[in-house]
Parts: structure tokens; sequence; C-alpha cells
């Protein structure tokens, strides 16, 4: 054998004696320096762009609170809602945060982690009304809703009478001028409302006890990733970062 084989030999050899370990997805993230994000871009106020035009969000906010714990950069990738999911199988990101509700059916296929986001079926009158105060003291009373909704189907239950809308605004709308006693609406859009619109003429008297919860939704198999996004979630929520970032939307802890 040649000197030149011999060395060929040697540095096979060696190659198999310290193999290479592929790196897992959190250690994947970290040495990208970036942990990319699909979102929406366009679904306020989770992931809207400002009018500057610069990415702006509850959503947006959140992601780069766990990108700052994870110790890398937040890398937004936007796309239409019904391919974001999908791009996770294609790789294109690592997460998506889109208020994407945990449900059956996606923890087949997907990780999540806990829930950052609660939405609740919540009841809202005019500030001057006393005749309602619980979903049972909506019968005999009018309800603004869109027809077709599971708010709609909610209010029915509890003996309201729906006058139809198209919406949360216009809903909204018909109790302030007095056209309709109540709505059931999306708690979260309730506190988004009120946020941009304080001095409005309207309160929650009531929410349900069930909520839907959001969480980040990631591929599976990828558990170190998962836990240091746990870990991150935890820790805001502890130093007050995400506190002050659920204030900043919605005037309260949107947790839970």
């Amino acid at each position: 054998m040649t000197f030149s084989k011999l060395l060929l030999a040697g540095a096979l050899l060696a190659g198999l004696a310290t193999p290479a370990f592929a790196q897992n997805a959190l250690e994947q993230v970290q040495s990208a320096g970036a942990l990319r994000i699909g979102t929406e871009g366009t679904y306020a106020p989770f992931t809207f762009h400002d009018a500057s035009g610069e990415l702006v969000g509850f959503d947006v906010e959140i992601g780069r609170a766990i990108a700052e714990h994870l110790g890398v950069e937040a890398q937004f990738v936007e796309g239409p809602w019904d391919g974001l999911i999908a791009g996770i199988d294609a790789n294109r990101y690592d997460v998506v945060i889109n208020q994407v509700g945990i449900n059956e059916e996606r923890q087949a296929k997907y990780d999540f982690s806990e829930p950052y986001i609660a939405s609740k079926a919540a009841l809202v009158v005019k500030d001057d009304n006393t005749d309602i105060t619980s979903f049972e003291s909506l019968s005999g009373k009018t309800s603004a809703q869109s027809l077709t909704s599971n708010f709609g189907k909610l209010a029915q239950s509890y003996g309201a009478e729906l006058v139809g809308t198209e919406g949360f605004d216009q809903s909204i709308a018909l109790v302030i001028q007095g056209r309709a006693d109540a709505t059931i609406n999306d708690s979260l859009s309730f506190f988004d409302f009120k946020t941009q619109q304080p001095d409005a003429p309207v309160k929650v008297v009531a929410t349900a006890e069930d909520a839907d919860y959001s969480g980040v939704i990631l591929a599976k198999n990828k558990p170190e990733l998962l836990a240091a996004i746990n870990e991150a979630l935890e820790a805001i929520k502890t130093d007050g970062t995400y506190a002050e970032i659920s204030e900043k939307y919605f005037g309260e802890d949107v947790s839970q």
C-alpha cells in the first residue's frame, strides 16, 4: 500500500471514530441565530402592519419575547392563513405564532406549546343596562349576532331573539344604538375594541367558563425546541413581560 493510500485509510478511520451527530431542532435554531416564525401579518391586533408598514401585534411581540429567551432573533415569514400551518411541513419556518387554536385534529399531526392566550364567549350590554347580568337573563331579550355563528346559537340556547348582523362591529353598534339588548361575542375582540375605543358605552357582564386556547405550533419530534418555548413562555409570564404586552393590546391579562 502506498503512503498516500495509508493516509487516506487513516483519515477514513478517524472519521468513523468521531462521528458527527445531527443537531436537534433547538440547536439548529441557536446555530442559525434566528427563530423562524410563520404569521399572517393581516390579522389585527395579533399580527398586522402599522401605518409605517412595520409588522406589529400581540402575537408578534410574544414571538419576539420567546426568541429573546432562546437567545436568538425573531425572523417572521408572512403568508396567507390557508397555507400557514402547511409551511411547517415545508420547513419554511420553525413555528407558527398566529392565534392557532389547540384542537385534537391539529394535535394529531403537530405539537403545541402550553397555551399563551385564551378566548371566551363574552356577554356584552350597554353600560346603563341593569336587566341583563348573566347568560340566563338573556331569555326574552334581543341579541345582535351573526345568524349562523356559534355565538348566535349560544344566545338562542338562553332564549334570546336574534337580530342578524354581519359581524362584531355591527353587533356592538346595534347594542350602543339600543337596537339590540346584548351581543355574545369573542372576549378578545371586545378587549381590543375597548382598547381602541375606551369611551364606548358597553361592558361585559358575563363570560363563559369554557375557553378556546391558542398555542405556538411546531412539527412533532422536536422535544428540545418545544421545551425551550414552554420555558420561555413561563419566563415572560413570571417577569411581567407577558402582562405588559397583554395590557398594551387588550387592557388586561388574556392568558386564561
